[in-house]
């Protein structure tokens, strides 16, 4: 333990070197030090101790304020993410397509009525949809055409469903400028193929909608489509 004694007024005390319990200080002071000095080394001792206990308080408030500030900032954030969460998902679910929407994004042709050798014009998204019934002559027509002869070479199984090649599904969209062919009305020309002929600049499909000549680049598009039954078909 350490004193520094001054002729003023003023005693300083090391706080880090005070090992000494305060009671047994005093005691010792009273003994060892002169009677007109103990008075203000006692009030020195005294304000000191005082000064070291609310030091200590103060930290212990510092330090809890800090821990209640963490809490605060981590509860006003989580809050906050909520807030957002809230928000975004009504805002999200907005851009989702509606009922409308989505019954317009399918379509369902029923097709028990297409004779051989017909073929419908129906509407998928807003543009044409052909679908048309092969005849016995029109598969064999197709099939016999080496796919190295092709421009966009495909086979007639291909382009139709298994164990029903009969059945062409195609969008009625020129691949050139998006022209309507004709073809798929009764007493429309078929073009030199006797598939699909489009006469704004004289593309010629064949009857597995591909392309034979002209200048389009590609055949008709198959769209995605599936049975749901023998005489229904689910377009989309």
């Amino acid at each position: 333990m350490d004193f520094v004694f001054a002729t003023s007024s003023k005693i300083a005390i090391r706080p880090a070197n005070l090992t000494v319990p305060g009671a047994k200080l005093l005691a010792f002071l009273r003994f060892h030090i002169p009677q007109r000095r103990k008075t203000k080394v006692e009030s020195g001792i005294m304000e000191s101790m005082t000064s070291l206990t609310e030091d200590s308080a103060t930290t212990g408030e510092e330090q809890g304020g800090v821990r209640r500030r963490d809490f605060i900032n981590v509860a006003a954030a989580s809050f906050a993410g909520v807030g957002a969460a809230s928000v975004a998902l009504p805002l999200i679910n907005q851009m989702n397509p509606s009922a409308d929407v989505l019954a317009a994004a399918s379509t369902e042709v029923d097709v028990s009525a297409i004779a051989p050798g017909q073929a419908i014009k129906t509407i998928f998204r807003k543009q044409p949809l052909f679908v048309r019934h092969l005849t016995p002559e029109e598969i064999a027509a197709a099939e016999k055409e080496p796919v190295s002869n092709l421009r966009d070479p495909q086979t007639l199984e291909e382009r139709t469903k298994a164990g029903k090649k009969q059945w062409l599904v195609t969008m009625g969209v020129c691949t050139h400028l998006g022209c309507v062919p004709l073809g798929a009305a009764a007493g429309e020309i078929k073009g030199e193929f006797g598939g699909y002929f489009c006469p704004c600049h004289g593309s010629h499909y064949d009857t597995a909608g591909r392309i034979r000549k002209g200048p389009a680049p590609t055949n008709l598009q198959v769209p995605e489509y599936a049975f749901t039954s023998d005489t229904v078909i689910k377009v989309g």
